[in-house]
């Protein structure tokens, strides 16, 4: 089966659970849900079941929970089923219950991923491993292999000298090739995604900053058994928002400062994800669970945050309306809801174009 169309359903189904998180944590507090839909309007298929009518809709872009009263139009509704009559504990519990399925999902892929196998740093001694592969960790500026165009990620495969083929899986190997051949034209092969290839490099003489330019690491995929791959997948979840959570305020802190984004740091749309996802996915299956599962603790992340028209940003509102003891005028609550919301538009409009220009 091709990979895109699999990258594209594995980001609207990321989208759909994330709904329905605040779905079931609204039907677990028996609060009156109008509607779920998956996509969104117009319908093209609707069926009523009890109170809540399930929903397909065109617009492939997520999908939409409708709780009446959450803005402030359920004045009609009995209390017991009203969203805005609940204890503000259960109104967070129902803004969080999003936010928590993606971190959900990241720890489920994760466990899977590490019960198939995933890339394992080794030393250049241990044998009796699968898919071992050396692997360019960084790439030195101004070096032979930036020149040549080698990047981070890429596999070393084995080199090429006077039309033989010198096929290499350690990392030693890679250094005692290079330190034969300082100041000669080689070439090198390279694995990139599914891609194969022959690279060209002309190697340093002086060693002092390195003769090829680049920093190696030598892998194997490794497995787990599936009592241990769940708790694998917990901690890794957990290391994953600590590592997202530290590059936010990264970038945060460098525009602020004026500074801009970090090298080699950018900004991609659904477009780019899926892109990168289909990238992935030609790999292999462990690397592409691992990218979704990324990409869902940087949805949680993003999500969390207090901005207005996101779960956080609701959640800033519910919290100031707590403490100044009325809630906050909803139609005011509305205006910044609907301001932000129209800003990211425009600011997804912006990528989308960028990565369309990427991709061609």
């Amino acid at each position: 089966m091709p990979t895109l169309p699999i990258a594209i359903i594995s980001i609207i189904g990321l989208l759909v659970l994330h709904e329905l998180g605040h779905f079931l944590t609204a039907k677990a507090f028996k609060i009156k849900v109008d509607e779920f839909g998956v996509g969104y309007p117009p319908r093209i298929f609707g069926k009523k079941i009890g109170e809540t009518i399930y929903s397909i809709n065109w617009l492939p872009f997520g999908a939409f929970v409708n709780i009446p009263g959450a803005d402030g139009e359920g004045k009609d509704l009995k209390d017991s089923e009203n969203y805005e009559k609940r204890p503000a504990w259960q109104k967070a519990t129902v803004l969080l219950g999003g936010v928590v399925t993606f971190w959900i999902i990241a720890a489920i892929l994760l466990s899977v991923a590490f019960a198939l196998g995933v890339p394992k740093a080794v030393s250049d001694e241990e044998t009796n491993l699968s898919d071992v592969n050396v692997q360019i960790l960084s790439v030195s500026k101004d070096s032979p292999a930036e020149i040549g165009g080698l990047k981070p990620g890429d596999m070393i495969k084995g080199f090429e000298a006077e039309g033989i083929i010198i096929n290499i899986d350690t990392v030693l190997a890679v250094q005692n090739f290079a330190g034969e051949h300082q100041g000669d034209e080689i070439s090198i092969l390279i694995q990139r995604g599914t891609k194969e290839m022959t690279v060209p490099l002309i190697l340093r003489s002086d060693t002092t900053e390195g003769i090829m330019g680049i920093a190696l690491v030598r892998t194997a995929e490794q497995s787990y058994s599936w009592i241990k791959a769940p708790l694998m997948g917990i901690q890794a979840t957990g290391e994953m928002t600590w590592q997202v959570i530290k590059g936010w305020g990264t970038i945060l802190q460098g525009l602020f400062v004026g500074e801009g984004l970090p090298s080699g740091v950018s900004f991609v749309g659904p477009i780019g994800i899926g892109s990168l996802l289909n990238d992935a996915a030609k790999i292999g299956a462990s690397y592409f669970l691992q990218f979704i599962a990324m990409l869902a603790v940087y949805l949680a992340v993003f999500n969390i945050l207090p901005i207005p028209a996101l779960d956080g940003g609701r959640l800033l509102f519910l919290a100031i309306g707590k403490i100044k003891g009325s809630p906050i005028n909803k139609k005011l609550e509305q205006k910044f809801n609907g301001a932000v919301f129209i800003a990211m538009l425009i600011l997804m409009a912006f990528v989308t174009i960028k990565d369309i220009t990427n991709l061609f």
